[in-house]
């Protein structure tokens, strides 16, 4: 499923476009392909690193999903350019935080080039979600920062007010469970 994401209006940022492919390969397993276009020279992209998990990555460029958890709560996935990544479960809206040793990110993948930028990674979450093949409530969503040292918030829907990728309100793609093999 490709969707595209729209800049809170507090929080314009540069000429850019971002769209995200999330796929669903397994039922406890999510793909996410986050692509830039348009005036990438103005954002902030870390060079990469070895990947690793990492916390506050959004004080810069970072690519993040949310996705609700069958009786409450949620997870929280992040993406740097860098290939650093973290994975967050809560209990309820912004309540109960704590980072989640059992997600495991695979196939770290960034390209770069006058076209562009894209970021994916693999996340399994049997651990997190668990394997039931229902379907999922996902925000996604990318904090940018441009050269200026700006930042500027993305998201598929911005609830009333000031940023906040962790509203309900923001969740609002379904994606449903992997067709049966």
């Amino acid at each position: 499923m490709l969707v595209t994401l729209k800049p809170h209006p507090d929080t314009p940022g540069p000429a850019i476009r971002i769209a995200v492919e999330v796929l669903r390969p397994r039922a406890a397993g999510v793909e996410l392909r986050y692509f830039m276009s348009g005036e990438v020279s103005r954002v902030v992209l870390p060079a990469s690193v070895r990947p690793s998990r990492a916390d506050e990555l959004w004080r810069t460029t970072c690519f993040e999903a949310f996705i609700e958890k069958a009786g409450g709560g949620y997870c929280e996935l992040n993406l740097s350019p860098t290939g650093r990544w973290a994975a967050y479960e809560f209990t309820g809206y912004r309540e109960g935080m704590h980072a989640h040793a059992g997600v495991e990110k695979r196939d770290p993948r960034r390209v770069q080039d006058e076209t562009g930028f894209s970021l994916w990674g693999t996340f399994d979450l049997d651990r997190v979600i668990g394997d039931q093949p229902r379907p999922w409530r996902m925000g996604l969503s990318a904090v940018i920062e441009d050269v200026d040292g700006c930042i500027s918030y993305w998201a598929l829907a911005h609830p009333p007010g000031k940023p906040d990728f962790h509203h309900p309100d923001s969740f609002a793609l379904i994606l449903p469970p992997p067709e049966p093999a």
